[in-house]
């Protein structure tokens, strides 16, 4: 067993894939394929079962990507820190971002890390704040993005951001103009996700100090399902209003403020529990950091507002 086998694994069970896992990894099929059969051959089960649309994990496959990829991004880390000592910032990045920020954040820092930090290699992983943590501690991201507040969450963290939320309707539904008070939304059919997730909590807990009970017609985890819903006139949501485009304003939707009292999430910046920041990853935190700042001075993030 050697690193090669192990970053080759990583890359079928993340892509699904042979051919794109050999488009990331720049290494011919049957190569790949020999690194996957010597590592099952060494494991003494089948890793992957083989179907028309790609690969999946078997119950080993899965068991052993539990145990291996935090290890192998520690030690790449590691091989990346050696590195950095000669003095040129270069590795790569694992970062986080959660639908809504990603929206908003994450063409910007790609293209700010392609231009003033050209020998890293950036990964946005973008999902839900519960997988974010689990990649976090399980050392498969460097740095993620999450919802406020940080009790409980023992990890290393600083807020970035507060950022309000807003009422999202139908087209021609609501009075940008005016604000809607939390206590209305008992009147409307409502379009949120399901109950762990972050956002969901939030909006629960606005509600409850509202006293008031949410008739939620229908769930959806997806950021993009969620206001596609909302866009087709089935109901209404709650979002941050840098989640819709200039663009889908006035066509696709419209936009309320809310009060009494007004949703705010706080946007904290969490790093891993147990280990140093590699310069790599030291350099694109600090370029989130500023890119942060300046949409908000610019007004370039609807809602929100710098701690502090």
């Amino acid at each position: 067993m050697d690193i090669r086998q192990l970053r080759s694994f990583i890359e079928v069970a993340e892509t699904g894939s042979l051919s794109r896992a050999s488009d990331r990894l720049r290494l011919v099929q049957p190569a790949l394929s020999r690194h996957i059969r010597m590592l099952e051959e060494q494991v003494g089960a089948p890793l992957f079962t083989r179907h028309g649309r790609g690969m999946r994990l078997t119950d080993a496959g899965q068991a052993l990507l539990d145990r291996v990829a935090g290890p192998l991004r520690q030690i790449e880390r590691s091989l990346e820190e050696v590195r950095g000592l000669l003095g040129k910032v270069a590795g790569h990045v694992a970062l986080g971002l959660m639908p809504t920020t990603s929206h908003v954040l994450s063409g910007r820092i790609v293209r700010r890390v392609a231009a003033e930090l050209p020998e890293v290699s950036l990964r946005v992983v973008e999902g839900y704040a519960g997988h974010l943590v689990e990649w976090l501690r399980r050392g498969e991201l460097d740095a993620t993005l999450l919802y406020g507040p940080a009790g409980g969450l023992n990890l290393p963290v600083e807020t970035l951001l507060h950022d309000d939320l807003a009422l999202i309707g139908p087209a021609g539904a609501l009075d940008g103009g005016a604000s809607v008070a939390m206590r209305d939304l008992a009147s409307l059919e409502m379009v949120l996700p399901s109950r762990p997730h972050g956002l969901r909590h939030l909006i629960e807990s606005a509600a409850a100090e509202a006293a008031v009970s949410l008739r939620i017609r229908f769930e959806a985890d997806s950021f993009r399902v969620l206001k596609d819903i909302v866009a087709t006139g089935l109901g209404y949501t709650v979002l941050p209003p840098s989640s819709i485009a200039p663009d889908e304003m006035g066509h696709r939707f419209s936009m309320a403020p809310l009060r009494d009292p007004t949703p705010c999430r706080e946007i904290l910046l969490a790093r891993p529990p147990d280990r140093g920041d590699s310069r790599a990853a030291q350099a694109v935190m600090a370029l989130l950091r500023d890119e942060a700042r300046n949409l908000v001075l610019r007004g370039g993030w609807p809602g929100a507002a710098l701690p502090g």
